[in-house]
This record gives structure tokens, sequence and C-alpha cells, in this order.
């Protein structure tokens, strides 16, 4: 069973976010490229954050910059930072009361298949907001976790968004726990036009404790992925 560090940021900016998984994530690449040349392999650590972000867009690097619907004077005008991410998808939203988890491992540890990696963060969630009676499932060719797939009313409650190199992972989902859905409206979420997003209080219709629904990812991350987390302080 791998061990994984685990670590909760509490509320962080997204660049100071994204520069923390870039040091940790290139760690573990520079330990894999030293180990070619090595008879004695040297063991890299695998992590998982948990953060939130103050109020902030992010484009994957596929994106198209018209799903942001607002100019940079709006954007100012509303406290709301943009960035252009190096994650794969498209324009997602990021703020507090969202649960934004990033997992770098590496994925020759556990199995080197992204789609496995991708299928195995969305049953996280999945088994977590099941717990709270809602039923999540995926949607065909739409990565993340909905609900009422099939009908008019689909609707995301998780996005994910990773980055891969030599099978190193980084970024990862952001799940709506108590999430202000109103900054949604500002954008065309995922570049999806006319699916809607949604959030755990949205569907309860009371709040849940970020804290609790953390521990239950945790769990089930420990279950899914057949890891044990350890609570670090690097």
């Amino acid at each position: 069973m791998n061990q994984v560090l685990f670590k909760d940021l509490g509320s962080m900016d997204y660049k100071d976010a994204w520069d923390y998984q870039n040091e940790l994530f290139q760690g573990i690449i520079d330990i894999k490229l030293s180990n070619r040349k090595k008879e004695i392999k040297e063991l890299s650590s695998n992590y998982f954050l948990f953060t939130e972000h103050p109020p902030v867009y992010t484009l994957g690097k596929s994106g198209d910059l018209s799903n942001l619907l607002l100019n940079e004077e709006q954007l100012k005008q509303k406290g709301i930072s943009f960035y252009k991410s190096n994650r794969g998808g498209d324009i997602t939203f990021h703020g507090p009361e969202q649960i934004v988890g990033y997992p770098i491992i590496d994925l020759e540890e556990f199995k080197p298949d992204i789609r496995w990696y991708m299928r195995n963060l969305e049953e996280v969630i999945i088994r977590t907001i099941a717990h709270y009676g809602l039923k999540g499932t995926r949607s065909d060719g739409e990565t993340g976790v909905w609900l009422d797939v099939g009908t008019p009313f689909a609707r995301k409650i998780c996005a994910l968004g990773v980055r891969t190199s030599r099978w190193v992972t980084m970024h990862g989902f952001a799940l709506n726990v108590n999430t202000n859905l109103g900054y949604f409206d500002h954008i065309i979420p995922c570049g999806i036009r006319g699916k809607a997003v949604t959030s755990m209080e949205a569907e309860l219709n009371k709040k849940t404790p970020t804290q609790e629904v953390k521990l239950l990812i945790n769990k089930y991350f420990e279950e899914v992925f057949e890891a044990q987390l350890v609570a670090d302080k690097f």
C-alpha cells in the first residue's frame, strides 16, 4: 500500500498554491530522472493537498478565453482573479467553501493510466456525496461528477482538470460544497453550454461543514487508490 503525504493548506491564493504544487511536482520528476543513473533508487514521496482559493477563474491550456464573460475591468470590480493554467480542461471557478484537491502522485507507483486515474478521482467524489444521499454519475465525454445525467436537468457538482508529466500528476478536482454559485454566471463552465453547475448546499438545502466533507474525501481516497494518507508538515 502506497503512502501519500497529506496536507490541508487552508485558504491560499491560487498562484501561491500553484507554485507550491509545482515545487512538489518537479521534486518527484527530478528524483525519477536521477534514478535512471543510479543502481540504488531513491524513493520519492506522493502528496495530496487540500485548499480553498479566494475567488478566481482559471482557464485550462486547451480552453477558450471567450468562455470568460467578464473583461479585465469587470474582474477587478468584482474582486476576482484570473489565471491561464497548465492543467487540462477549459474554464472553471474556485472560491470559498469549495474543496479543491490536488493529488501530486507518481502513477507508476499506482497504475500508469491517465483514464484510470481520472475515473478514480471521480469515484472518490461519487462515494463522498453518496454519503449525503446524492447520486453522482459520470457523463460520457465530459469529465467531472454530475447529477441527473441524461436529463434536461444535468448539472455538475465537481470539476476535474489535471496535468501529467512522466506519469506524475498535479492539479485535480474542485467539489462545490457551500460555494456561491453566482460566480458561475460569468463563465461558460468547462466550456459546456446549456448545462448547469450545482453545489451540495443547493442540492441538500443546507450547509455542510467542509471539514466533515474533507474527512470523507480522505477516507474514500484511501479506499479507491488503496493508499494510506499520512499527515505531514512537508
